[in-house]
């Protein structure tokens, strides 16, 4: 935080031409030549508008200040020689509940080593992780020892990627020198939580070379197509200024120092630009975040970008993701697929029968015959390689800080209850599996670094010793682990990952293509799983070879990899599993009433082609009745060219495409394929890195001039949810980082039909209206000013001077225009039942061109009715001109907002009263600009009552009559 980020905000407010255009006219009235008036005239309404922005702003920097001096005043546990000290900038070896630096674990107060930690504020997954500290210090008797030792660690130069990381840990002074390689599970990396136990560690990035500060982009600044539309007109309002004076400089003749008249006229009618127009939307797009967040249908809505919520009445495209947005992330285990048989949710009993029958137990069994000897023996091994190839840990909540019993306890000390077991793991698939495997009486009690044990139904404990562990990764789409068991010794690798990563790794089958493509097509989420038995010699010779690679430098990832591989050949194929992501709660209405709202929906996803299609199917985001054309894999120029032009022929077709054909066809097609893709009804594109889908935003808006939104819930969302022109995040399983990274923030999907049909509509409505009524607040007063000099002998003299200015603006009419934003022309039922009415606000109809040039015309015929009515009805005196012409202008403005209302509010009615007080009560105040003995007489009331009649009555009598024989489409649904 700096003191000069604020003073910053004047800079910001001067790069809109509004304000500095007023900046520009107040600062010239210092000059005496061009001084029009008083000074206060022209600075007061300019200070007042910049208090509004500051005032706003310094509240936000305050709070920010507030943040950053909490943060930045937290005490960290410093470890040193002496013991531990209190310091506010760690960088040396630390142990603290937060982590505030990038660190390398050393020890934990645990004696297996290990700690969990939530990332949830990092990557946006909620789910704990599991992280080893390094063996060696570990392993010291006491904390001080960590000061006796002489070592070192080499950490990979700082990179964005917070999954990976690469280094080596030397214990130089003993013997043999102790080598150990560090990886991702070895590592603390800022804005993460210790959640469980404490943790010692020592410091290798800090400040800018942190992973969450080297992933952390500047969101670009959104301004609204609306603040944009505006932007132009008022641009057009100076044109139309300069015009005006340089006529009125011309009917002169160009006499003495005209360029001064000239620039005088500007600053005369100056108010043709309202310098209100920004404070009234600005503080009307604050009523409407207000709104949004007090609506009772939509509860826990935040809005966090209060600048554009009429973004959200613009839209054509929104681009969704799948996992956690469309669907819940709660998956459920469905089928089991053994290559002969199928199980399913209604046969999940026959498996736990085989389960009970087949589990070894301490007595002999007698022999079976030998079919069902053979199916109980394969469905047993099937779910033993489920319940142990994972990386879920078991919690219960009784024990200390969350972890489970050490290993060196006996059976009998341990608590294995199934009430107070949780399961915690990095992808919600891997709890489902394991609590299926618990479903069927297989249950996970107990994990640790070095093993893990399972629950038979009978009661009995089996052991496995865990040698190694492969990590799921999302580019070998698989995960394996290693065990020994402890009764017979047996070590088998076993290996689970997705049907393209697995189907070059096991036996030979005729099968698991086909039931994968079943799967797919019912919605289900694959996964393969095999296993490999092992030798001890083949086993000793796989860990020096790893162990090797695991030290490498140079191309670490590399090297291990092709170790590993050197396992996974020849597996045997055990089984097939399939599990369900349920759809979000009313996400099948929702996507239809978008659709019928003219929406066209993309789904992103980084699933397979298969359950994203089956997903877009389920969920109705492809309708029945259209047909879905699958773009075929291309990786050359030649093959995109022949799969666009096959394409083409396609007519009311939707797109399915995979992420590696995306990225060829951009980059030969860009052009031919956004074309093509967006006259389809619905596009998903699946196998989508995040970098993909803030990718295709960009190539929409670049591509097609209107407005996109997209809508997530993870954090692999972000960067699409910023890049779009209103950013949706949802509060889902992921975490809130998508929700922190959006401009308006729900907590179900189906929410987005309401906040997009009702708010979006009256928000857009709203301001539109404002705005232009804003501008022929100021339009009117300007062609007054222009009629009294023409007939004045063009004499650069302003009209009205003084408070009277400052109080037309202000509380003589503020009050009854910003009610506008009251203003709803269509039910919220109606705007849901009848979500056809949303096409119309996409086109801008409410804010063009042509309403501009109704309002300038409106503006005209008023303002020339109320100047040249007064000045024919006046009596001798000048003064009685004034008071008849700005006590009918504050009478028709007052009937003008009446006119535009099409839904009454009572707050309506008050700001209409209270502003008709206000001006009634300051006329005593006002002797110097009126003569308050001829306001008080009948002929006064009579003269200003005909120039209010002559210049409403016609307006009001044409708006009868259009809605009389041109109703809009929303007043036939009313009726």
């Amino acid at each position: 935080y700096s003191r000069f980020a604020f003073l910053s905000v004047l800079y910001q407010q001067f790069k809109f031409f509004l304000n500095l255009y007023f900046l520009v006219v107040a600062c010239s009235q210092f000059v005496p030549s061009l001084k029009i008036g008083y000074l206060y005239t022209y600075w007061a309404p300019l200070g007042f508008v910049l208090a509004v922005t500051m005032v706003r702003e310094a509240v936000d920097e305050v709070r920010r200040c507030r943040r950053d001096k909490e943060m930045n005043s937290q005490l960290y546990s410093k470890l040193t020689v002496r013991g531990d000290h209190n310091v506010t900038h760690p960088d040396d070896i630390i142990h603290n509940q937060r982590i505030p630096a990038d660190m390398i674990l050393l020890r934990t107060s645990e004696k297996t080593g290990s700690c969990f930690i939530r990332t949830d504020q990092l990557d946006g997954e909620t789910d704990w992780k599991l992280r080893i500290a390094v063996a060696c210090t570990q392993r010291l008797p006491a904390l001080g020892d960590l000061f006796s030792i002489s070592a070192y660690v080499y950490a990979q130069k700082p990179e964005l990627d917070i999954h990976s990381f690469e280094g080596n840990f030397t214990w130089e002074d003993c013997d043999p020198p102790i080598h150990e390689s560090l990886s991702i599970e070895n590592t603390l990396w800022a804005s993460t939580v210790v959640a469980s136990g404490t943790v010692i560690g020592v410091v290798i990035y800090t400040g800018k070379e942190m992973r969450s500060v080297l992933n952390t982009s500047q969101s670009k600044n959104k301004v609204g197509l609306l603040d944009l539309e505006l932007n132009r007109l008022t641009k057009a309002l100076f044109l139309a200024q300069v015009v005006l004076s340089v006529v009125m400089v011309a009917l002169q003749g160009f006499l003495g120092p005209w360029f001064r008249n000239l620039f005088r006229f500007v600053v005369l009618f100056s108010y043709i630009i309202p310098i209100s127009l920004r404070v009234n939307l600005d503080m009307g797009k604050s009523a409407y975040g207000w709104m949004i967040m007090r609506d009772e249908n939509i509860p826990g809505t935040v809005v966090r970008t209060s600048t554009i919520p009429e973004e959200l009445g613009r839209l054509v495209y929104l681009l969704t993701d799948k996992t956690g947005t469309l669907t819940q992330n709660e998956m459920v285990f469905k089928r089991l697929h053994l290559g002969t048989v199928s199980y399913g949710t209604d046969t999940m009993d026959e498996i736990q029968s085989h389960i009970i029958h087949s589990t070894p137990s301490r007595k002999p069994q007698p022999p079976a015959p030998k079919v069902r000897k053979s199916v109980s023996s394969r469905i047993h091994e099937a779910v033993k390689a489920i319940a142990l190839c994972h990386n879920v840990t078991p919690v219960y909540e009784s024990r200390v800080n969350g972890v489970s019993t050490e290993p060196e306890s006996t059976e009998a000390d341990q608590d294995f209850s199934d009430d107070n077991r949780t399961y915690q793991a990095s992808s919600p698939d891997e709890v489902a599996l394991v609590r299926w495997t618990e479903s069927v009486g297989l249950t996970l009690v107990n994990r640790d670094l070095t093993s893990l044990q399972l629950k038979t139904p009978a009661g009995h404990i089996l052991t496995y010793y865990i040698l190694q562990i492969f990590p799921f990764t999302s580019e070998s789409k698989r995960m394996g682990i290693i065990v020994r068991e402890e009764a017979t010794g047996d070590i088998t690798f076993y290996m689970k990952g997705a049907d393209v990563a697995m189907a070059s790794i096991v036996q030979y089958n005729d099968w698991l293509e086909e039931e994968c493509g079943n799967m797919a097509r019912e919605g289900l989420r694959t996964l393969v799983v095999a296993k490999k038995s092992l030798t001890e010699e083949q086993y000793q010779d796989f860990e020096s070879r790893y162990n090797q690679a695991k030290l490498s430098i140079h191309d670490r990832a590399l090297k291990v990899a092709a170790v590993v591989e050197s396992l996974e050949r020849e597996m045997e194929l055990l089984c097939l599993t399939g599990v369900e992501d349920q759809l979000q709660a009313d996400v099948r209405p929702t996507l239809e009433l978008l659709r019928n709202a003219g929406i066209k929906i993309w789904m992103l996803t980084g699933d397979k082609l298969e359950t994203a299609t089956c997903i877009a199917k389920s969920s109705h985001l492809v309708s029945r009745n259209q047909n879905i054309h699958v773009f075929r894999p291309v990786s050359n120029r030649g093959e995109a060219h022949l799969e666009l032009n096959s394409f083409r022929r396609k007519h009311d077709c939707a797109l399915v495409i995979s992420g590696d054909s995306l990225e060829v066809c951009l980059r030969y097609y860009e052009h031919e394929f956004v074309e093509l893709a967006c006259q389809c009804p619905a596009v998903v594109c699946c196998r989508c890195s995040p970098t993909q889908k803030a990718q295709i935003v960009r190539l929409l808006q670049q591509h097609t001039d209107n407005r996109t939104c997209a809508i997530g819930d993870g954090g692999n969302d972000v960067s699409m949810i910023q890049a779009a022109d209103c950013g949706i995040g949802i509060e889902g399983k992921e975490g809130k980082q998508a929700s922190l990274a959006a401009d308006f923030s729900i907590t179900q999907f189906k929410h987005i039909g309401r906040l997009l049909m009702v708010h979006g509509r009256n928000s857009y409505k709203r301001s539109a209206a404002l705005g232009q009524f804003v501008m022929h607040r100021g339009m009117i007063i300007s062609t007054m000013q222009a009629v009294f000099s023409s007939i004045f002998y063009f004499a650069s003299v302003p009209l009205y001077q003084g408070f009277l200015m400052v109080g037309y603006a202000t509380i003589y009419t503020m009050f009854p225009v910003f009610s506008l934003v009251l203003d709803q022309d269509v039910k919220p039922e109606m705007a849901l039942l009848y979500p056809e009415l949303y096409k119309d606000l996409t086109k801008g109809r409410s804010l063009s061109f042509k309403t501009f040039l109704i309002w300038v015309l409106i503006s005209v015929y008023q303002g020339g009715i109320l100047m040249y009515g007064a000045l024919v009805l006046f009596d001798q005196e000048f003064v009685h001109v004034v008071a008849i012409s700005f006590t009918a202008l504050i009478l028709t403005e007052l009937l003008m907002v009446a006119l535009m209302v099409r839904t009454w509010h009572w707050l309506m009615v008050v700001a209409e009263l209270i502003s008709l007080g206000c001006y009634l009560a300051s006329l005593a105040f006002l002797n110097e600009y009126f003569d308050l003995s001829f306001i008080m007489t009948r002929v006064f009331l009579w003269k200003v009552c005909v120039i209010t009649l002559v210049s409403c009555l016609p307006l009001y009598i044409i708006k009868y009559l259009k809605r009389k024989f041109s109703p809009p489409s929303y007043s036939k649904l009313s009726s």
